[in-house]
């Protein structure tokens, strides 16, 4: 093995290993804002705790106590024939 090799593949190692890492630590940072959103914590403090914006954390928790939003399906009228 060349010297390149060797260091493309253990720096190809460590960047999987950083990446579990940050998917694990992500998630429970997730895990944690849905569970004090429900518990009455508003995403504007988690925001500020966690540095992330406040958007950000209101997607990922949103309201449980929020009204369910309506989806709207909306379809392109077909287009007019022109012959």
């Amino acid at each position: 093995m060349t010297t390149a090799e060797e260091e493309i593949k253990a720096a190809a190692r460590k960047r999987e290993r950083s990446k579990a890492a940050f998917e694990r630590d992500d998630a429970a940072l997730r895990d944690l804002f849905v569970k004090w959103r429900a518990a009455g914590e508003g995403p504007s403090d988690m925001a500020r705790w966690s540095g992330m914006t406040r958007e950000w954390v209101a997607k990922i928790a949103p309201d449980p106590n929020a009204p369910k939003r309506k989806v709207v399906v909306r379809r392109k009228k077909p287009a007019a024939d022109s012959d």
